[in-house]
């Protein structure tokens, strides 16, 4: 039993729980006492472990093939590496995880958390469709990270909280699009051995990072520019400095071993706790500078 847990807690990559549990906090920005209310947490333990469950679990049964040759695979950083006995009864355990917060998430939030999850799913089933998944139609598989924007509204429904402008939907819709791009970076070598197509196979190492710097670049511009945010605009823009040194002189279009991939989640979790606590703290995206 505690082995298939475990399993189940790889499969949702905790690792990468940084990204949704982004998203659910940015709306409760500057909201102290929101910290005292059971919904406030029973939502954030959704996005963190259900939902990612159901996000990268569907993505592990229909990409076995690929994931067999993935070195950074097993382990809790980026995912299981499940057998084809275990991926096959998946969709169950996935299914499950739904039914049983789902009718609170909705009696918390109303019927437009309903809402939230046919959109998800059917963002999900685009993506993951086993032939025609625009997973592998590039550069398709960018657009359906517009999904994890979706956490969102849900927190915003949840808490009943305000909205968001609309230009932090754009920088956010650019920070999904990025860390997936960072994602296909690592995993074009194993894309390649299965044939499966992504724009970052079809770009290549170099030109992939090339892509990473200028959606990065325009979250920078955005954020000091719109937001005029210098303090967390500065630290993107740190960020920014490291993939340049990346591309020009460090590793250029050399892959990276599975060890500087852990090194790197490691470091990039660091970096989101931080941010996340002064973007909460300071409450920078709520609201414009014009």
């Amino acid at each position: 039993m505690l082995k298939q847990l475990l399993f189940y807690l790889k499969v949702s990559r905790p690792g990468l729980w940084f990204a949704t549990l982004w998203l659910y906090l940015l709306p409760t920005s500057q909201m102290s006492t929101i910290v005292s209310t059971w919904e406030f947490w029973y939502g954030l333990f959704y996005v963190c472990f259900p939902l990612n469950f159901l996000v990268y679990g569907w993505n592990d049964i229909v990409d076995y093939e690929t994931d067999a040759l993935n070195p950074r695979k097993d382990s809790f950083w980026f995912g299981a590496r499940g057998t084809k006995k275990d991926l096959d009864v998946l969709w169950q355990a996935i299914a499950i995880s739904q039914l049983l917060f789902f009718p609170v998430l909705i009696g918390i939030g109303g019927w437009e958390v309903g809402l939230f999850l046919v959109l998800f799913i059917v963002i999900n089933g685009l993506y993951n469709l086993p032939e025609k998944g625009l997973r592998s139609h590039p550069p398709l598989e960018l657009l359906c990270q517009v999904g994890y924007l979706l956490v969102v509204p849900l927190s915003i429904w949840i808490n009943n909280l305000e909205g968001l402008p609309w230009q932090t939907y754009v920088y956010l819709f650019l920070f999904a699009i990025q860390s997936h791009m960072m994602g296909e970076v690592m995993d074009i070598e194993p894309d390649k051995k299965t044939g499966r197509k992504t724009t970052g196979t079809i770009l290549g190492v170099r030109n992939t990072k090339l892509l990473i710097i200028t959606i990065v670049l325009l979250e920078v511009i955005l954020l000091l520019v719109v937001y005029q945010e210098y303090i967390f605009g500065g630290i993107l823009a740190m960020g920014l400095m490291w993939l340049l040194l990346d591309v020009f002189l460090l590793y250029k279009d050399k892959t990276y071993s599975v060890w500087e991939m852990k090194l790197f989640a490691l470091m990039s979790n660091i970096v989101a706790i931080f941010s996340m606590a002064y973007v909460w703290w300071s409450g920078c995206l709520l609201q414009t500078a014009f």
